[in-house]
């Protein structure tokens, strides 16, 4: 996508380019430049953010890294026949789906057997600085749209910089860096800034925060909030301010497609789960008894469904219970978050933010750099945030 009048190219990569999410977001990008469709959950085109200075979705030149070989085209048609694309919408773009299609490279994870994790970084940034200068782009933001991995073990390699970078080059075969985490260091390296939208390791390390701040570039993460745990943030002030004690927070999620198939294996899942209820117990300052449930229903397809069970006391030791049911389908409601925070970010480098960013801890289940979950208050500092972007 290209507008020659509007200012500077801004390079978005995503990780996992070919997925459900990638492919909705590259379509629907294209269909808000064109105004086929309204910017319906894009945060940063409601009311309340005028004047941000964000680059326009046309300014948008999209690639990636992908292990999957499907085009984009085809993706976007099964999508379509899924019911998450609009009828006739993947025709309307195909042209940007297919240059967006041949900007996708072959993913890293695969390799990893052959070439040793410094060798993989170096190709990386390779790709990330070719992308950049091929097509004349001001910035580029990286966002990790890959499948959630298991927990990474804490290594001393992790703890700075200089150990990191040792660790890579003295042994060739050892795994120091998760898959996410390669990406990551590969970003920082090249000057593009990093999104975690996923809750694997990425950028989440002491060395890489190291580099991120030494080389001037921002990184936001982690884990999109999109569904279930949008509504826990939400709710639980209500029950805090209200003065109610929550006793328990139990909730199952039934998922499809590939995010549920991913998430079915046990190792996978502990990445997730946690996150999601991190959120009940950091924001009420106790801890609440409950777990998180994930279930594979291949059904489902691209739908998602939470069901939550809330039991609280009230005056006099009153015992009382609220239910709430959260049905919707995954890529739509992260897509216009993965623009959002390509976005916010590009602007954020560009005025000069390194580091993590917590002003972004809205979009996220688990916001680095950020102990504050509720969203009312998240918002206001998202919004105050764009606002200083914009400011002269």
């Amino acid at each position: 996508m290209t507008d020659p009048d509007s200012g500077g190219l801004v390079g978005v990569w995503l990780i996992g380019a070919r997925g459900s999410v990638a492919t909705t977001a590259i379509t629907g990008a294209a269909a808000l430049r064109d105004r086929i469709v309204p910017p319906t959950g894009c945060v940063t085109e409601s009311p309340e953010f005028p004047g941000s200075d964000l680059p326009e979705f046309g300014r948008l030149v999209f690639g990636g890294h992908d292990i999957a070989e499907t085009p984009l085209r085809k993706r976007a048609e099964q999508l379509e026949h899924a019911g998450l694309l609009p009828r006739g919408l993947p025709e309307l773009v195909d042209t940007d789906l297919a240059a967006a299609d041949s900007r996708i490279l072959p993913g890293a994870a695969d390799s990893e057997r052959h070439r040793g994790q410094q060798e993989i970084v170096t190709e990386l940034v390779r790709d990330l600085r070719s992308f950049r200068e091929l097509h004349g782009l001001s910035r580029v933001v990286v966002v990790n749209l890959s499948d959630t991995e298991a927990p990474h073990p804490d290594l001393e390699e992790h703890s700075d910089l200089r150990s990191l970078r040792r660790a890579l080059h003295e042994n060739r075969n050892a795994k120091v860096l998760a898959p996410s985490s390669l990406y990551a260091y590969a970003a920082l390296l090249a000057n593009c800034a990093y999104v975690d939208f996923t809750p694997s390791t990425g950028a989440r390390l002491p060395a890489l925060d190291e580099l991120a701040r030494r080389n001037g570039v921002p990184y936001a993460g982690s884990d999109g909030k999109t569904g279930e745990t949008l509504v826990k943030s939400a709710l639980l002030p209500m029950f805090a301010s209200r003065a109610l004690h929550i006793r328990s927070w139990s909730g199952t999620n039934l998922l499809g497609g590939g995010d549920g198939r991913n998430l079915a294996d046990p190792d996978n899942v502990t990445s997730k789960t946690s996150s999601k209820h991190r959120v009940v117990d950091e924001t009420l300052g106790y801890s609440v008894d409950g777990q998180v449930h994930i279930d594979y229903v291949p059904d489902l397809g691209e739908s998602k469904t939470a069901w939550d069970h809330i039991s609280f006391d009230g005056f006099l030791g009153n015992g009382m219970t609220m239910q709430f049911t959260w049905q919707g389908r995954d890529s739509a409601l992260a897509a216009p978050l993965v623009l959002d925070l390509a976005r916010l970010l590009a602007r954020a480098h560009e005025r000069g933010h390194r580091g993590a960013l917590s002003e972004l801890g809205f979009f996220f289940k688990d916001p680095v750099g950020l102990d504050e979950h509720r969203l009312p208050a998240q918002f206001e500092v998202l919004r105050s945030f764009a606002e200083e972007l914009g400011e002269d």
